[in-house]
């Protein structure tokens, strides 16, 4: 009775209906099937949420000193802003595709420039490919060589973006923490104090592992391996013929007489390494988005053929400017003019500068060895004001921050975003820094600080 009744309005309408009811119909009827479908790709499930987001727009919202986010506050080295108005400004050939694989100058001067570092002749062509910042690097990495079911082993605390990147190409992120030794009485603690348990490490490796993923300097927490450290992994990877993703972006960002060490350049480990680096970390121009890959021809030919199949090709006119830098900095490599010496030094003057004045409110920074970061420790505040406003499942140190935020106008990030779900509320009590700021900045900091110190501190 329905089926006849509904025919009978069909026939009955249809010649009112005209051209565009039709269309609207069959429009309606489109939208109708194609919402029932799942719209996203099984591969984003789980990690559309980003913290980032949140933390960006209430630095917005409020008058703040944002010492969050990870980027320089000022110019590049002048070598460096010259080097991007000549490629802007000058062969006009610039504007228009290099080669897919990177600028061939800047592969050349990178393969000369690592090589040396790393104890290898490498290839331009075969050795180094250039892409979209370091996250580009990663991003390609994960995709050429993670498969379903892959275990990826993650040091926390991790940049972000790795387990995502891990489980977008199909991985199973395996996660094992550093652990912090106390610091002796009276004394800050240092990035040095938080090591690997040998035994827990060794336990995270099995017959699924595919890639451990290693990050040094370490972001957020300044740490730089040890060359005893990187034995350490260097073995394991060798032992369980593991690859090894090493994110050392900050490598020129060491302290104190710290010395950083490529894992790649351990015996063994070149052919199993990736290593990537930053343009943008490197000469203070993040907004460049110019990063590199390097690695044996085996592994670097599957990274080409997603690079090659994905974004294809990086600004040209980006990649001459750094070109242009690297040559520079090879002339003057170990001089007092290098500015992978002279960045450090200033930057060590601004974290030290931050780590006397973070102490006044009560804040307890732990020394850095490397990186743009600090993380300070906010136990005592935990003690003293466990109800600050925030849902009470979400880690203290995300609700910290957002009352530092609103409260006291100076940004940071919550460390427990750099550890897996299961790990976070172990480590919900410390907050990030980044002292990479000019001057001014930090002035500024200094002012809401003396503000914040006149008040009742935990």
């Amino acid at each position: 009775m329905f089926r006849s009744a509904a025919g009978l309005s069909v026939h009955l309408l249809w010649p009112l209906w005209g051209r565009k009811a039709g269309a609207s119909l069959s429009r309606c009827l489109h939208q109708s099937l194609t919402m029932a479908k799942q719209l996203q790709a099984r591969r984003l499930e789980g990690i559309d949420h980003n913290p980032w987001v949140e933390f960006i727009r209430l630095s917005k919202e409020y008058d703040v000193v944002n010492l969050g986010q990870g980027f320089p506050d000022f110019s590049p080295p002048d070598f460096a802003v010259q080097a991007f108005q000549q490629a802007t400004t000058g062969n006009f050939m610039l504007n228009q595709y290099t080669m897919a694989f990177g600028y061939p100058p800047l592969t050349k001067i990178l393969a000369s420039f690592f090589g040396k570092l790393l104890g290898q002749e490498m290839d331009p062509l075969k050795n180094v490919l250039v892409t979209v910042g370091a996250y580009g690097a990663l991003f390609t990495a994960f995709q050429a060589l993670v498969d379903e079911g892959d275990e990826v082993i993650i040091i926390e605390p991790a940049f972000d973006c790795y387990e995502p990147m891990t489980m977008m190409a199909g991985g199973c992120p395996v996660f094992v923490s550093l652990r912090p030794s106390p610091a002796p009485k009276g004394q800050l603690g240092s990035s040095n104090d938080w090591q690997l348990d040998p035994t827990e490490l060794a336990s995270k490796f099995t017959p699924r592992t595919k890639i451990l993923v290693l990050n040094t300097p370490n972001n957020p927490l300044g740490k730089v391996f040890s060359k005893k450290e990187l034995e350490l992994v260097a073995a394991l990877c060798q032992q369980h013929d593991v690859l090894c993703i090493s994110d050392e972006v900050y490598q020129w960002l060491v302290y104190d007489g710290h010395q950083h060490v490529s894992i790649a350049s351990l015996p063994g480990m070149w052919d199993r390494t990736l290593t990537i680096g930053s343009a943008g970390k490197s000469f203070s121009a993040t907004g460049w988005k110019v990063g590199w890959v390097m690695g044996p021809d085996n592994i670097m030919k599957h990274l080409r053929t997603v690079h090659q199949n994905s974004i294809f090709h990086c600004p040209t006119q980006a990649q001459a400017a750094v070109a242009q830098c690297f040559e520079r900095e090879q002339q003057h490599f170990g001089q007092p003019s290098s500015y992978f010496l002279q960045l450090p030094q200033a930057m060590g003057l601004n974290r030290d500068h931050m780590i006397q004045s973070l102490q006044s409110v009560g804040l307890k920074p732990l020394i850095p060895q490397g990186s743009y970061f600090l993380i300070a420790d906010i136990s005592d505040f935990k003690s003293s004001m466990p109800d600050l406003p925030g849902a009470m499942d979400d880690p203290y140190d995300r609700r910290f921050a957002k009352w530092m935020i609103k409260n006291k106008g100076l940004a940071a990030i919550p460390v427990s975003i750099f550890y897996s779900r299961p790990h976070q509320k172990d480590f919900d009590h410390y907050v990030r820094f980044c002292f990479v700021k000019e001057k001014t900045t930090l002035q500024a900091m200094d002012e809401r600080l003396c503000s914040w110190k006149g008040e009742p501190q935990p």
